[in-house]
């Protein structure tokens, strides 16, 4: 029976070293101070989520449906996947609008008020 490898200590909740590997094959143990890769300190909801959004291949439209959950969620779930993963969680800055040259189209005929609009609302 094998188990998941804990990263955190049930007791103090500091974090744990693996120090021994074993080959269940041919029985040969290595002891050492290993270090796990990131994704293994993950809990087991973020894992499950990282594992679907990669099955959804990074398609958040998906990744709502597989889940049931909303794009804001999706979106907020990505961020405290990132920040847990020791990173930078930065929310992208959406482009200035330019007003002026919006309207300026407009008068010109370049756009439609239709468009116009779809414009000033993103």
């Amino acid at each position: 029976m094998s188990y998941t490898v804990l990263t955190s200590c049930p007791v103090c909740s500091h974090s744990l070293n693996v120090t021994k590997l074993h080959c269940g094959h041919c029985q040969t143990t290595i002891e050492n101070n290993f270090q796990l890769s990131k994704l293994a300190s993950l809990s087991a909801e973020h894992l499950q989520f990282v594992e679907t959004f990669l099955v959804c291949r990074g398609n958040i439209k998906e990744v709502e449906k597989e889940l049931g959950i909303s794009y804001p969620t999706v979106r907020g779930k990505l961020s405290e996947i990132i920040q847990a993963l020791g990173h930078q969680a930065e929310v992208p800055k959406k482009p200035e609008r330019d007003e002026k040259n919006i309207v300026s189209m407009l008068e010109r005929g370049k756009i439609s008020a239709e468009e116009a609009l779809k414009m000033l609302k993103k």
